[in-house]
C-alpha cells in the first residue's frame, strides 16, 4: 500500500472515530455543545499531528478514545468530552493554558491545565511525588472532572499496554491498582474499577490471569444450565407480581476472584459466589424504591433459602460514594450459591456510571452530600499533610480507600470511619479537645478501653477526663489521618527537640570514629534498627528508647545481614574481593539462576518468594536487586511509587540453591498422623524440613511445616502427596513469613 493510501486509510479511520464519538455523546449533539467538541477535536489533531503511539497508530486516537469513554462510559458532556480531546495538548505541545483560555473559555483550559499537572503524580523522587500527588486532589477538589477524565486516561493506557516494554508495563499495573482502580471504587464507577483491576491482574500475573479465564469459560457451561434452572421461577413470581424487570447474569471479575483466593486461601472450584445475577428493576412511582427492593427479596427467598451472613443492604444506608443496591446469597440448584443484586434503573446506573449519573435524578442533593464529605475530607487531609511523601501517601489511601463501617453516637447520629477504627479515633473524629481528653468509651454500654477496635453498627459513649492528656504513644492504635495529625500537633515542639537532639548524638558518635552522616550509614541504623524513615530514627534515640553503644557492629555489617529486613542467600567459597555492582538494565528481564552471585539479589522477607513465583525486583542505591512477588502488597506500593527502580525478573531451574517456604495444614487428628506428614517430607528428595509444628484441639489439628525447597513446583508435589494422607483436610503454603 502506498503512502499516500495509507494516510487516506487513517484519516478516514480518525474521522470515523470522531463520528462515533459524537453519536455516543447526547449532550455534543446541540448547536454549542457540537461546536465545542468540533474545535477541540480539530485543535487536538492539528497538534498531535505527525506523532505516533508505541503501537505505531496515530496519537490522535488515543485523546479520541479518551473521550468516547468519558461520554460513552461514564456520561460526561460537552465539556468533559473536548477537555479529555485537548488532555494532553499542554503537555505535550507547544500549545499553553493561556491559548485553550482564549480558544475555550476557562473551564475547559483549567480542566486540561489540571489533567497537565497530574502527569508526573508518579514520580521516582518520592518528595516530588507527594507534591504531585497533592496536585491531583487540589485539581480534584476543584473540579471532579479532572480525576474522571484522568481515570478514563489510565483505562485507555491500560487497555493498549501491550505494547509496552515489561518494566513499564509492571510500573504502569502497579500504580493502577495502588491508586487509579480505588480512586474509581470511591467515585462509583464499577464498571471502570473492575477493568482496571482486571487488566493489572492481567500485565502482572499473566499466567494466574489466564488459568482463571480459562476455568471461568470451561465451567460457563454447566453454570448457564444452573443459572437458566435458577432464573425460569424467579422471572415467573416477578411477572406474576407485576415488576418490570431485567434480569442480566453477571460473572464475577478476575481480579475479585483472585482476590477472594488469596484472602481465603481456596482454589477457583471453592469460590462460592463464582454465579451471580442482577436484577435491575423498573420503578414503580406508586411504591417507594426501598420498599420494592425488599418486596423482590421477598419473592426471590420464598422459593430460595437465603445465607443469613451474606445480606447486605445499601438501600438503607448507601455507601458513601453513592452506591445502592440489596445483595444476598441464595441456595440455588445442585448446591450451588448465587449472589442476587437488586437494584432500581437509577441506581444501576448511578452504579455503573458513578458520580456523573447523580445529575439526572431528583432528591440527587443527599447522594452529592456524601461526595461533598469525602471531598472535604480530602481538603482536611491536604491542610494537614505530613511531611513524609510515603505516609502521606499511606494516609490517604487508608482514609479515603479503606471499607467503612457505620458508628452511632450515644444520639443515633450515624458517623462513617474507615474499617480498623479505634474508639480513640472516633473521639478525635468528634472533636479534637474530645480525644485529648479521652480515656475510654461505651461501646454497646459496655466498658471498653481507646485502643478498642470498633465494629460496624456500635453505638459509641466517649468517656473523658480533665486530667488526661495526649501521650505520643497513642499514635500506634489510631488509623484516621485526622487523629494521627491531632497527637503529632499535640507533640510538634517537643519532638522536633527530641529529633534534633537525636541527630545531634548520632553525628557526635560518628565524629568520634571520624565519620559524618550519609545516606550509607543512616540506611544501615534504620534497617539494623528496623525504622522506616530518618525522623523516626533520630526520635528514638533522642528518646533514649536505643542507644549508638553497638555503632561499630551496624557499621561493620554488610547490608546483607539477616538483621536487615531482607533475608539474603549466602552460599559456600572463597570470598573474593568486592567488585563494584555493573549497573543494570532495567529493559531487560533480571534472570535468577542457580550460578547468580552471592551478591547479585536479596530475598524479600516480607513475601518470601520462591522460584517458579512471579517476582518483580526493586533495584537499591547500592545496585542490588531485592525480589519480591508480585502480589506482595509492599512490590504493589514500590511498583506505584517507585516504578523507576523496578526490574521485571524470572527464575530459571534452580537446583542446587535451596529457599525457605511454609506450609500450613489443617485435619482430623489421628494416631501417628504427624509421623505420616514427617514420613512424606523425608521421603521426597527435593525437600528438606527445617522444622514442625503441630497442636490440637477437640480432635482438630493446626500445624506448620518450615521447609527448605528448590522451587514451586516441588513445593506443589509435596502439597498435593501431603493431601493424600487419610485424616488431613487442608495443606496451603503461607507466602508472607511471620516474624
Amino acid at each position: 500500500m502506498s503512502k499516500s493510501a495509507s494516510e487516506i486509510e487513517e484519516k478516514e479511520l480518525i474521522r470515523k472515530e470522531f463520528n462515533e464519538l459524537v453519536d455516543l455523546c447526547p449532550r455534543c449533539k446541540t448547536e454549542k455543545g457540537l461546536k465545542l467538541v468540533s474545535k477541540s477535536f480539530e485543535l487536538a489533531r492539528k497538534a498531535h499531528k505527525g506523532v505516533r503511539r508505541k503501537s505505531g497508530e496515530p496519537y490522535i486516537l488515543h485523546p479520541l478514545a479518551v473521550a468516547r469513554i468519558v461520554a460513552e462510559e461514564i456520561g460526561l458532556g460537552s465539556t468533559g468530552v473536548a477537555a479529555a480531546l485537548l488532555h494532553d495538548v499542554i503537555e505535550d505541545t507547544d500549545y499553553t493554558y493561556e491559548d485553550l483560555e482564549a480558544m475555550f473559555g476557562t473551564k475547559v483550559a483549567s480542566i486540561v491545565d489540571g489533567l497537565t499537572k497530574l502527569s508526573g503524580v508518579f514520580d521516582k523522587n518520592q518528595s516530588a511525588q507527594a507534591e504531585n500527588f497533592k496536585k491531583l486532589l487540589l485539581t480534584m477538589v476543584e473540579d471532579i472532572r479532572v480525576i474522571i477524565i484522568k481515570l478514563a486516561d489510565r483505562l485507555h493506557n491500560m487497555r493498549t499496554l501491550g505494547s509496552m516494554p515489561e518494566h513499564k508495563r509492571l510500573k504502569i499495573a502497579g500504580e493502577t491498582l495502588f491508586m487509579y482502580a480505588p480512586l474509581a471504587h470511591r467515585l462509583g464507577l464499577y464498571a471502570l474499577k473492575t477493568e482496571l483491576e482486571d487488566l493489572s491482574l492481567k500485565y502482572e500475573h499473566p499466567a494466574v490471569y489466564q488459568d482463571i479465564v480459562n476455568k471461568i469459560e470451561s465451567k460457563e457451561l454447566k453454570n448457564r444450565e444452573v443459572i437458566e434452572r435458577f432464573i425460569t421461577p424467579i422471572e415467573e413470581s416477578l411477572k406474576k407480581a407485576g415488576v418490570e424487570f431485567k434480569l442480566i447474569s453477571r460473572p464475577k471479575s478476575v481480579y475479585s476472584i483472585w482476590n477472594k483466593m488469596q484472602k481465603k486461601n481456596l482454589p477457583v472450584d471453592e469460590i462460592y459466589d463464582l454465579l451471580a445475577i442482577r436484577i435491575v428493576f423498573k420503578h414503580d412511582e406508586k411504591i417507594p424504591e426501598k420498599a420494592q427492593c425488599w418486596n423482590i427479596y421477598s419473592l426471590i427467598t420464598d422459593i430460595y433459602r437465603p445465607k443469613p451472613d451474606r445480606l447486605r443492604d445499601w438501600v438503607s444506608t448507601p455507601k458513601a460514594n453513592g452506591y445502592e443496591a440489596l445483595h444476598a446469597t441464595v441456595m440455588g440448584p445442585q448446591g450451588k450459591w448465587v449472589e442476587i443484586q437488586i437494584r432500581s434503573e437509577r441506581m444501576d446506573e448511578i452504579a455503573e456510571r458513578g458520580f456523573a449519573a447523580h445529575y439526572k435524578y431528583k432528591g440527587v442533593q443527599e447522594k452529592e452530600s456524601e461526595l461533598e464529605n469525602w471531598l472535604q475530607r480530602i481538603r482536611e487531609l491536604l491542610d494537614n499533610s505530613a511531611s513524609d511523601s510515603m505516609e502521606f501517601l499511606d494516609d490517604f489511601k487508608l482514609n479515603l480507600f479503606s471499607s467503612e463501617i457505620m458508628i452511632f453516637t450515644p444520639k443515633g447520629e450515624v458517623k462513617v470511619m474507615p474499617k480498623d477504627s479505634t474508639v480513640l479515633d472516633f473521639a478525635f473524629e468528634i472533636h479534637t479537645h474530645l480525644g485529648y481528653k479521652c480515656i475510654g468509651a461505651k461501646v454497646n454500654y459496655k466498658l471498653v478501653p481507646i485502643s478498642h477496635k470498633l465494629k460496624s453498627g456500635d453505638q459509641v459513649e466517649i468517656l473523658t477526663s480533665e486530667k488526661q492528656a495526649p501521650k505520643y504513644d497513642w499514635i500506634k492504635f489510631v488509623t484516621t489521618a485526622k487523629a494521627k495529625t491531632s497527637i503529632k500537633d499535640a507533640f510538634k515542639k517537643e519532638r522536633k527537640e527530641i529529633i534534633l537532639r537525636g541527630e545531634r548524638l548520632v553525628e557526635d558518635a560518628l565524629n568520634k570514629k571520624k565519620l559524618t552522616t550519609n545516606n550509607r550509614i543512616l540506611n544501615k541504623l534504620l534497617r539494623f534498627h528496623n525504622i522506616e524513615n530518618k525522623e523516626e530514627l533520630y526520635f528514638t534515640i533522642g528518646s533514649d528508647k536505643i542507644d549508638l553503644s553497638n555503632l561499630d557492629k551496624i557499621l561493620r555489617e554488610k547490608s546483607s545481614n539477616k538483621l536487615i529486613k531482607y533475608w539474603k542467600l549466602s552460599f559456600g567459597g572463597k570470598k573474593e574481593k568486592a567488585t563494584p555492582q555493573q549497573k543494570i538494565d532495567k529493559r531487560k528481564p533480571y534472570i535468577l539462576s542457580d550460578d547468580s552471585e552471592g551478591d547479585n539479589y536479596i530475598i524479600a522477607s516480607c513475601c518470601n518468594p520462591i522460584p517458579g513465583d512471579d517476582v518483580v525486583g526493586y533495584i537499591d542505591e547500592e545496585e542490588k536487586v531485592i525480589l519480591h512477588s508480585r502480589k506482595c502488597p509492599v512490590a504493589i506500593k514500590l511498583m506505584s511509587s517507585q516504578g523507576n527502580q523496578l526490574v521485571s525478573a524470572q527464575w530459571t531451574t534452580h537446583k542446587l540453591l535451596s529457599f525457605l517456604a511454609i506450609i500450613k495444614l489443617t485435619g482430623i487428628d489421628q494416631i501417628g498422623i504427624v509421623n505420616k506428614m514427617t514420613k512424606v517430607i523425608s521421603d521426597d528428595q527435593n525437600v528438606n524440613m527445617r522444622s514442625i509444628h503441630v497442636e490440637s484441639h477437640d480432635g482438630i489439628f493446626e500445624g506448620s511445616i518450615y521447609l527448605y525447597i528448590h522451587n514451586v513446583e516441588d513445593l506443589n508435589n509435596l502439597i498435593y502427596n501431603l493431601m493424600k494422607i487419610k485424616g488431613v483436610h487442608t495443606v496451603a503454603r503461607q507466602e508472607r513469613i511471620q516474624k
